[in-house]
């Protein structure tokens, strides 16, 4: 016959208490392994958009981020834009530069590839395609999730590397040329990886897709 253990109280409690204990470090390291978890992703095709032709969808691995693009704004920049996207250039681009809870950055064609990434050189390549003038004279605001044209120092040197603000930045507005706005999905980019103190990420993270809606 088998006799039954007695526990006392005190026991009891910090039986239970070790049961909870390992019950929220096995969450926690699950939430940390997975930082996708709590992350909605949206699937365009059953959205219903105003101006469907202007609809951009980046795809990362924590999903979808849907853009309109303002070809009224900045139509040259949009028109590049689109260009490239059309070329799937974007397609396993790196975002290199990335700033805690302020933006992220990719589209460096020549540096930024996923299978021909420089860490010397990141943020500096080319697309073939020359650079354009600055449209900065459209009424926009940088509020969270717009998506501008990076450009160097100078105005006048966009070419293909964007960046998506993840808080309203009022000090872009008239030195950025503007694209467009998320519409769907800037909690995917606020997952994308950065390193504190660094703006330049090493092992970044990489847009899987970059489409148009409508091609």
């Amino acid at each position: 016959m088998i006799k039954k253990i007695k526990i006392s109280t005190s026991e009891r409690i910090i039986l239970i208490f070790l049961i909870l204990l390992a019950i929220f470090t096995f969450s926690s390291f699950i939430i940390l392994k997975n930082k996708c978890l709590f992350v909605k992703s949206y699937n365009p095709n059953k959205i219903e958009f105003e101006f469907p032709q202007n609809i951009v969808v980046l795809n990362t691995n924590c999903g979808n981020v849907i853009i309109e693009l303002y070809p009224n704004i900045s139509p040259n920049s949009v028109k590049r834009f689109k260009t490239l996207i059309k070329k799937d250039a974007y397609n396993d681009i790196a975002f290199h530069r990335v700033i805690e809870n302020t933006l992220v950055q990719a589209g460096d064609l020549e540096f930024g590839k996923k299978d021909n990434l420089n860490y010397g050189k990141i943020g500096s390549g080319k697309s073939g395609l020359g650079t354009i003038k600055s449209e900065l004279e459209g009424d926009f605001e940088y509020k969270r999730g717009s998506v501008g044209f990076a450009r160097k120092n100078e105005i006048n040197t966009e070419d293909s590397q964007f960046f998506i603000t993840l808080k309203d930045i009022p000090l872009f507005e008239g030195e950025y040329t503007p694209l467009g706005r998320v519409l769907y999905g800037i909690k995917v980019l606020e997952k994308v990886k950065f390193v504190k103190k660094y703006n330049i990420v090493p092992r970044p993270d990489f847009i899987n897709t970059f489409k148009m809606l409508i091609n």
